[in-house]
This record gives structure tokens, C-alpha cells and sequence, in this order.
């Protein structure tokens, strides 16, 4: 790459199990106002904008189109959007800001899970003639694969508690996080995952600014330097995967060249905590790394933001001087299917 791109500025709101007293614009103004705010920028000096978010999720076609609300259309901007989690989102934006076609960028995006049944919802991710049919949500078809882990012996019940009380323990540090405290001790929702080993429904929005370059510096005081990105895809069909392993998300993390020197920080997107398993072997992660100090998506978990908010916590913690090179890790799909690694890192001090 010839161009430098950073991560510049993070925002996000407060995660709740709903916000029925809003619309996604009124949740998503305090976000984009507050992400302009750390750089001083208004949006007349944004040079390309990118949402990230789902019209299932809504319940009417375009429904992104309104969240333009928030941002201002007027003048004219230049603007994209994902169907997918914001992450996504960023990953069109850097590619845009590496073209020299422009020299910031605000990306964001968001999710309302309270209107509807969001296990429901996520089915239609399936394939439409011979899974989806048979109506298997997010959690059972996580639970097929925290089976098959155990089969396997790389886990077992008692590990992946483990996991879930880690996860809701740092998020009592992150006053976003929806969950937090010992997780409940109660009968599984569908075995072998626990009320702990599974993502809160809630409500939330993220943004986040990227600049190119001198820019960025202008604009940041420690800037996020996106050292490489890349996004794989598994085979839709879950029985022709090993769902023990993630390959498309080693492949990522490879690209972007997450295996040249140690990290000392990874946020990942692991809504189930038998995921966090797969992706610490697939993306080689050793008891030195700090894994999710924000609680993860375990703590709060806003579908189409929850990715995009790991590469802004991880920026953030470059941004605050508590982490020198971060992993951040964005995943869609059932069971991994679809996996996003970003290498950030800061300037050395």
C-alpha cells in the first residue's frame, strides 16, 4: 500500500435491550455528532460516507435510506452502503480513502434487534431450499458447533462459562456494554450453551472517522494505523465445513498480515463463547494476548454494528496508548461463515 489510512476517532452508543422510544436516526445523531466532535470536522468536510446495516432487521426495503437523516444529504454527498455489519462498511471506505479519491472517511452503522424475534430474523442467512426451511435459529446452530467442539475435545462446558464470566467482567469497565456481572447459572438455551454463553438482544450504533495520511496526524493525536484488512468466506453449506476450525478467518488474519509480529491485544467478534474458542486456534492467539477487553460481543452484541464496534475499541485503545498493535476481528453468517480481519497499530512511542 502507498497510501497510510487510520482510524481516527470512535464512537458508539449506550447498548440497551431496546430503545423502542427512538428511531434509528434519533439513536444514531449522538454517534455521528459525537464521532465529528473528537475531530473537529463538520460533515461538509467528510470526504466519503459508508453505513453498514440490515433492511431485515427494520422490516421495510431501504430503511437505510432514512438513517441518512442523521448525517445530512445536503450538499450533496458521496455515499455507500453494506447490507452487512459495519465493518464491511470500513472495508469499502479504506479501499475508497486508498484510491486518493478521498482523504476522510465516516463509517458507521447500526442495529434494532427489540422489534422482532432477532433468532428469527437471522434464518433467512440460510440457504432457502434446504436449510432454511427447517427453521434452525442462531443459537442452535451455534450450539452445533460448541457440540462439535466438545466431541472434539477442545473445549468443554466448564471452559466455555470461563469465557462468558471473563467477557462480562471487563465489560464492567466499559460503561457501553449492555451485560455485565457474573453471568446466570441456569439451564441451557439449547445444548451446550448457557444463558452466559450466548449474545444479549439489544439496540446500538457505532461510527468511526478514517484519514489518510498527514490528515490523520491533523486529526488524531495517536492515530489507528490500518496495517492491512482482509475478508474471506466459508462454503454456505454447514455440513461441508469442520465447524472446529475457521480457515476463511486464518486466511483473512494471513493477508492482512496479522502473523508478522505478536499482538498484544485482539478484539474479536465472537457472539457464542465456543466462537472465541475457534477463533484464538484459528488466528494462533497465546495467553499473552488480551482478548476482548471491552467485554466483547458477549456483553453487547448490536447486529450489523458489533463488528465494526471491534475495530473501534481496538482503535481506541491505540488512540488511549494501552495497546501498540491490535488485532479486530468482524464476523457474519452462521457459525463463522464469513470472517474480517484488520491489523491496527500505532505509531511507536
Amino acid at each position: 500500500m502507498t497510501r497510510q489510512i487510520a482510524v481516527v476517532a470512535f464512537a458508539q452508543t449506550d447498548h440497551r435491550r431496546s430503545t423502542e422510544e427512538s428511531s434509528e436516526v434519533e439513536m444514531l445523531m449522538p454517534v455521528l455528532h459525537g464521532v465529528l466532535r473528537q475531530t473537529g470536522l463538520r460533515t461538509a468536510d467528510i470526504g466519503f460516507t459508508c453505513s453498514g446495516s440490515s433492511d431485515y432487521l427494520a422490516g421495510r426495503a431501504f430503511s437505510f435510506t432514512l438513517a441518512l437523516d442523521g448525517v445530512g444529504a445536503w450538499p450533496p454527498i458521496s455515499e455507500s452502503h453494506v447490507e452487512m455489519d459495519g465493518a464491511w462498511a470500513l472495508y469499502e471506505a479504506w479501499t475508497k480513502l486508498l484510491t486518493g479519491d478521498a482523504d476522510t472517511a465516516l463509517v458507521y452503522s447500526y442495529g434494532k434487534c427489540s422489534p422482532g424475534s432477532v433468532r428469527d430474523v437471522l434464518t433467512r442467512q440460510l440457504d432457502p431450499y434446504y436449510v432454511a426451511p427447517l427453521w434452525p435459529d442462531s443459537v442452535a446452530l451455534a450450539a452445533l458447533q460448541a457440540q462439535a467442539l466438545i466431541d472434539a475435545g477442545d473445549t468443554d462446558e466448564a471452559a466455555l462459562a470461563a469465557v462468558g464470566a471473563r467477557s462480562r467482567a471487563d465489560a464492567a469497565a466499559n460503561p457501553h456494554a449492555q451485560r455485565t456481572g457474573p453471568p446466570p447459572h441456569d439451564d441451557p438455551v439449547v445444548r451446550p450453551l448457557r444463558a452466559g454463553d450466548c449474545p444479549p438482544v439489544g439496540d446500538g450504533a457505532a461510527a468511526v472517522i478514517l484519514a489518510a495520511g498527514d490528515r490523520a496526524r491533523e486529526l488524531c493525536e495517536r492515530p489507528a494505523w490500518i496495517r492491512g484488512v482482509d475478508h474471506r468466506i466459508e462454503a454456505h453449506a454447514l455440513g461441508v465445513r469442520d465447524l472446529t476450525d475457521s480457515p476463511s478467518a486464518r486466511l483473512a488474519a494471513e493477508q492482512a498480515g496479522a502473523f508478522e509480529r505478536p499482538f498484544d491485544t485482539a478484539e474479536l467478534h465472537a457472539p457464542f463463547s465456543s466462537q472465541e474458542i475457534v477463533l484464538r486456534k484459528a488466528l494462533r492467539l497465546g495467553d499473552d494476548v488480551r482478548v476482548n477487553p471491552s467485554g466483547g460481543a458477549l456483553a453487547a452484541n448490536p447486529v450489523m454494528a458489533a463488528g465494526l464496534i471491534r475495530i473501534g475499541e481496538a482503535a481506541a485503545r491505540i488512540h488511549r496508548g494501552e495497546s501498540d498493535r491490535a488485532l479486530a476481528h468482524a464476523t457474519s453468517g452462521p457459525c463463522l461463515q464469513q470472517n474480517l480481519v484488520a491489523v491496527l497499530e500505532g505509531d511507536p512511542r
